[in-house]
C-alpha cells in the first residue's frame, strides 16, 4: 500500500536518521570530504551531518551541531590536525575523534594518538577498514593498524633497553614535525606562521630546533633534507 500521509512518510525519515550516529568531518579538501561523505552516509548506522576546513570551524561546529564522532584530517590548510585534536579532547573528553591521513601512520599515528585520538587509518587504505575505524572507535575501542600496534609493542618492549628512535624524526615534537612538514612541502615562514596561527619568530625558532635535533647545520640543509624526505611520501590523490 502506498502511504498517502507525508507527514508520517517523514516522521518515519526523521527517526531513521536520529538512530544512526552522528558523523562530523574536518578535512580543507572539499571534494575528498564530499565524497567520504557521500560513502559514509550509504552506511545503514552512519550519517554525516557536517564538515569543516579549518580548525576554527571545526570547533564551532563541534559544539552546534555535537556530534558522535569527528574524523579528522592531520594535514589542514589552515591550523594544525593535532592541535585540533588536542582542542576536542580538551572540551569534550568523552568525543570520540579518529585521525584520518595520506600520510604513513609510522610517521603521525603515535602523535594523533598521543594528542587524543582514538585510532588513526589512512586514506589509502579500503572504505571497508575506515568504515570499521569508525565503528570502532564509537564503540570505545582504539583502531589502529595490526602493523602499526605490533611496531608501538615492540617500541614500548625497547624502551629502556638502548632503544634508539626509528628515525630522527621522531626526536621532534609534534609542532616541530609539523613545521618540518610544511617546509618540505615548499611552504616559507610566513605563510607557516600564517597557517599554524603563530608568529614568524616562533616558526623561526623551532626551525632552529629542528635544525639542531636532526643534526643539519644550515637553512639550506633543513630545506634539502626536507624536500628529499618529502620525495619519499606518498601523494595526496
Amino acid at each position: 500500500m502506498v502511504n498517502t500521509n507525508p507527514s508520517s512518510s517523514g516522521r518515519a525519515a526523521a527517526t531513521s536518521v536520529a538512530t544512526k550516529a552522528k558523523v562530523m568531518l574536518v578535512d580543507d579538501h572539499p571534494v575528498l570530504r564530499q565524497g567520504l561523505a557521500s560513502l559514509i552516509d550509504g552506511e545503514p548506522d552512519l550519517a554525516v551531518v557536517g564538515g569543516a576546513e579549518t580548525t576554527e570551524q571545526a570547533i564551532r561546529l563541534v559544539r552546534q551541531l555535537r556530534p558522535d564522532i569527528v574524523v579528522v584530517d592531520i594535514i589542514l590548510g589552515e591550523g594544525s590536525g593535532l592541535d585540533l585534536i588536542k582542542q576536542i579532547r580538551e572540551s569534550d573528553p568523552d568525543l570520540p575523534v579518529l585521525a584520518l591521513s595520506m600520510y604513513d601512520e609510522s610517521l603521525y599515528a603515535e602523535r594523533a594518538l598521543r594528542a587524543g585520538a582514538k585510532g588513526y587509518v589512512m586514506k589509502k587504505e579500503a572504505m571497508d577498514k575506515v568504515m570499521t575505524a569508525i565503528r570502532r572507535v564509537l564503540a570505545g575501542e582504539m583502531y589502529i593498524s595490526e602493523k602499526m600496534a605490533a611496531q608501538m609493542v615492540q617500541k614500548f618492549i625497547g624502551r629502556g633497553r638502548d632503544a634508539k628512535p626509528g628515525s630522527p624524526l621522531e626526536t621532534l615534537s609534534d609542532r616541530e614535525f609539523e613545521v618540518f612538514n610544511l617546509i618540505a612541502q615548499g611552504v616559507g615562514p610566513t605563510q607557516i606562521a600564517q597557517r599554524l596561527g603563530v608568529s614568524v619568530k616562533t616558526i623561526e625558532t623551532h626551525r632552529e630546533h629542528v635544525k639542531d635535533k636532526l643534526g643539519l647545520k644550515s637553512g639550506t640543509e633543513l630545506i634539502r633534507f626536507a624536500l628529499q624526505w618529502a620525495m619519499q611520501q606518498p601523494q595526496q590523490q
